[in-house]
């Protein structure tokens, strides 16, 4: 098992190279996590107490409307930070949405206490911080335009060609989710790319036959 020196020098080799004395005191604070897959890590209403850095594994974040649709903010891996984390730590707010893990996580967890801490001690992990946050809100940003502006039958093909499968083990309701719609729109345009003779429909697997013809709809 990798000592949490190497795992820092693996997936976050920057901090390591620093070599400022607050983080030194931030990584020695940071205690090591393993979550199983299907874990709530956050909800709504939940207060932040902890800075995560992701070292393995996937979150989602997603909002829950009252009718139950889910609707995918963003995805959190390798080496990220949680934007949402972030910016409940920055102004010591609840978390809107809910994240969830995908894969079994292993990450660092740093306590509220050693990030500010740190925020204030050392110009490295300010530029560190904001830059993550800038750059995962950018891409918060352009997902929402796409889920509002998008035509559906466009981002459907994209989707489906973004996992570089012909065989795809995944659900209608878990394409929608990815999407920011109904389960029932993604439905109707999977029956209609399978009359198209585009692709297979099978219970949580879909066949991918004319992959030239969604990359064409895509473009």
């Amino acid at each position: 098992m990798q000592s949490q020196q190497e795992l820092w020098r693996r997936y976050f080799p920057q901090f390591i190279a620093s070599h400022e004395a607050a983080m030194k005191s931030l990584m020695a604070s940071a205690v090591l996590m393993r979550i199983p897959a299907g874990k709530q890590v956050f909800y709504p209403g939940c207060s932040c107490e902890n800075y995560l850095l992701m070292l393995e594994g996937q979150i989602k974040t997603q909002l829950i409307s009252e009718s139950g649709r889910e609707i995918l903010l963003y995805h959190v891996c390798s080496g990220d930070s949680c934007v949402l984390t972030t910016s409940c730590l920055l102004g010591g707010n609840c978390y809107p949405a809910e994240g969830i893990t995908e894969t079994d996580v292993l990450a660092f967890s740093i306590s509220a206490i050693a990030f500010h801490r740190c925020l204030e001690l050392s110009a490295f992990f300010r530029e560190f911080v904001f830059k993550n946050f800038a750059d995962r809100l950018a891409a918060v940003i352009s997902r929402m335009e796409a889920v509002v502006f998008g035509a559906i039958d466009v981002r459907l093909s994209k989707l489906l060609l973004s996992y570089n499968q012909t065989t795809l083990n995944i659900t209608h309701h878990e394409l929608a989710a990815e999407l920011g719609t109904a389960r029932e729109v993604v439905s109707r345009h999977l029956k209609y790319f399978e009359k198209q003779g585009w692709l297979q429909l099978n219970r949580g697997v879909i066949e991918i036959s004319n992959p030239r013809a969604l990359k064409q709809l895509s473009v």
